[in-house]
């Protein structure tokens, strides 16, 4: 049995581009992909690790990044990254997929080998790490049979199944497969670790800034000691939204008018309410 995990990357992110390509620790010669994928390698149970990324031009900084640090990848789709994914495991024989995604560069070995034996040990279809909340935004790891990723590979049809790879299985068809949420009793998903926005970043360089000059493979547990001793750090980025899969219009205007409460936006939520009638 082959497990791998396959790291999604790319540079034309909407919000923040090029993020994954910047410094961290600020200033240094290494990028958020390069840390990412030195973490993810300490993992004691992957076989292989393999960036996937697109055959945009753009990407091909993705690919110098994949060299440089001696990790075999994947060119696909740039919107249809649940088909990169499935040619890549193809590609690569894999038969037990790990999702990781380059925006994590505080990313946990130790939890990833944790989620992955779990997963072995359950004898389930597909397990993830955030469908209960409880780790901080930016933990996250999905595991992935290879059977099942190809039954969401041949029958997905929405858009946003393709997208995100695994809405398929976990929110379009969730009785089709044996599925495991697997979480924490303590819940820390108010934090957000990932990279999305320039206040993210601000917050991993801070991140960095403390632990990395102790311990370049700093674990979730001094991150947590971390912003128990510094609570003010929740607040660098407390106010950005994590981007969420919909199904339907409906389900993105409700989710709009939250984020219209939450940023006092009270022309535009009445707005939104008027036009659907709420």
């Amino acid at each position: 049995m082959k497990i791998g995990a396959i790291i999604q990357a790319r540079t034309s992110s909407t919000r923040f581009p090029k993020k994954v390509l910047q410094t961290l620790p600020y200033g240094s010669d290494t990028c958020v992909l390069q840390q990412d994928i030195r973490r993810v390698k300490k993992s004691k149970l992957l076989n292989e690790v393999i960036i996937a990324t697109t055959t945009n031009k753009e990407d091909d900084e993705i690919i110098d990044v994949a060299i440089k640090e001696n990790t075999p990848y994947f060119r696909g789709s740039l919107d249809n990254v649940l088909e990169r994914y499935y040619k890549a495991a193809v590609k690569f024989n894999l038969d037990i997929i790990v999702r990781i995604t380059s925006d994590c560069p505080c990313v946990d070995w130790e939890i990833i080998d944790t989620i992955i034996q779990n997963h072995l040990d359950s004898n389930v279809d597909y397990t993830s790490n955030s469908l209960i909340e409880s780790y901080p935004r930016g933990i996250d790891c999905e595991v992935i049979n290879f059977d099942s990723l190809e039954k969401a590979y041949l029958n997905a049809t929405e858009k946003y199944e393709k997208e995100h790879v695994t809405p398929y299985i976990y929110k379009s068809h969730p009785n089709e497969f044996k599925i495991n949420k697997f979480h924490e009793n303590n819940d820390n998903s108010d934090i957000r670790i990932t990279l999305d926005t320039p206040q993210d970043y601000a917050l991993l360089c801070v991140i960095y800034d403390n632990l990395y000059e102790k311990n370049n493979f700093f674990k979730l547990k001094d991150i947590l000691e971390l912003f128990n001793q510094k609570p003010w750090l929740k607040y660098i980025n407390q106010d950005i939204v994590q981007k969420k899969v919909f199904n339907t219009l409906e389900e993105e205007l409700e989710e709009t008018i939250k984020l219209c409460d939450k940023q006092d936006l009270d022309k535009a939520k009445t707005f939104i309410e008027n036009q659907i009638g709420v």
